[in-house]
């Protein structure tokens, strides 16, 4: 969709965004309950291969803190945040797991309150003209959808 030499700008959360309610639910049992998010060199690779050039990539970090872990999961919530992992628990969460969680969490708490870590990732890159193939090492020939013409049924 996007025209050779063009600018695709970006951003998106970077592997370390909620570390802290990550390593908290490893405390409490082995489902995955925080999105796995990529890592910023691995984006730029991403984008090498699928036709781009010149990535530029750049990372921020920002900290929100919270009364308590509630606090955090309700604006996860409000935010339509939902854990759709592969590795997630497809039943309830119970009392236990969640009092071993929020115990873990609270080994965070910085002068009162509980940071949530978001890293942020920018970047952009141009469309390259031609592509190469990784496969073959070769380049693909690019042809647009409206000079491919549309065959009718015989008799139509």
């Amino acid at each position: 969709a996007l025209r050779t030499g063009g600018l695709i700008i970006f951003s998106s959360f970077g592997p370390d965004t909620l570390k802290e309610l990550r390593e908290s639910w490893k405390s409490a049992d082995d489902s995955v309950h925080v999105h796995a998010f990529i890592d910023m060199h691995d984006l730029g690779d991403a984008l090498m291969h699928s036709g781009f050039e010149n990535p530029v990539m750049e990372t921020e970090y920002f900290a929100l803190t919270y009364r308590d872990v509630y606090g955090l999961m309700g604006d996860l919530k409000q935010l339509g945040a939902k854990n759709v992992t592969s590795g997630r628990r497809r039943s309830l969460t119970g009392k236990g797991r969640m009092e071993k969680m929020i115990a873990a969490y609270e080994k965070s708490r910085y002068e009162g309150k509980l940071p949530a870590t978001y890293q942020v990732i920018y970047g952009h890159a141009w469309k390259r003209s031609v592509s190469v193939s990784a496969e073959t090492g070769g380049t693909l020939a690019k042809i647009p959808l409206s000079s491919i013409g549309r065959r009718r049924p015989r008799g139509v």
